[in-house]
């Protein structure tokens, strides 16, 4: 399977449906975004062309392709608020995998490859994310690129019934080049 990522620069109606399909699909609502009740985890959001444009000004927003096939998208932000560690030149991930035929096949090792040598051209120094406690696979494929807890964040999404932690994760692209772990 050919991965690529391709940077998005021009906000359009075909990939906002595509967005808010996959930011409402009840199958991975809950891997996307926090939610603080049942309520709120099954409300329909809806983004605009407007709205990406603005997403625009302040994320890096990278598509993913599987064989031609839009798959998922990955954003970055730098420096942004919400870090747990704060310092200077840090990128901040976003990811989704919205297709269900680019999960499990390895499409998500190999774009988080390529954004890192991105952003290593760029000289970034460190990425951080987070992923919700009971996102095992995502959990699994972030300690297999490197990636290392550096905090947690209690209470933090509802799913399932319970409130689940926040699992902060870092990585320094300064110091070596992408491998997967052992």
């Amino acid at each position: 399977m050919n991965i690529s990522l391709v940077p998005l620069t021009v906000a359009s109606g075909d990939i906002v449906d595509t967005f808010n399909r996959w930011n409402n699909d009840p199958e991975i609502v809950h891997l996307i975004r926090p939610s603080r009740s049942k309520e709120e985890l099954t409300a329909h959001y809806e983004m605009t062309v407007d709205d990406l444009e603005e997403r625009l000004l302040t994320h890096d927003i990278f598509l993913i392709y599987a064989d031609d096939h839009l798959v998922g998208e990955m954003n970055v932000m730098y420096d942004p608020p919400h870090l747990y560690r704060q310092e200077p030149g840090t990128a901040w991930l976003g990811f989704v995998i919205g297709e269900s035929v680019g999960r499990g096949k390895g499409v998500g090792t190999e774009a988080l490859r390529l954004l890192e040598e991105q952003l290593r051209a760029k000289q970034t120094p460190r990425m951080e994310l987070g992923v919700f406690a009971f996102n095992h696979a995502a959990h699994r494929l972030y300690t297999k690129c490197g990636y290392q807890e550096i905090g947690r964040i209690e209470h933090f999404t509802y799913w399932d019934g319970q409130f689940w932690s926040d699992i902060r994760m870092e990585k320094r692209l300064d110091e070596k080049p992408f491998h997967l772990a052992k």
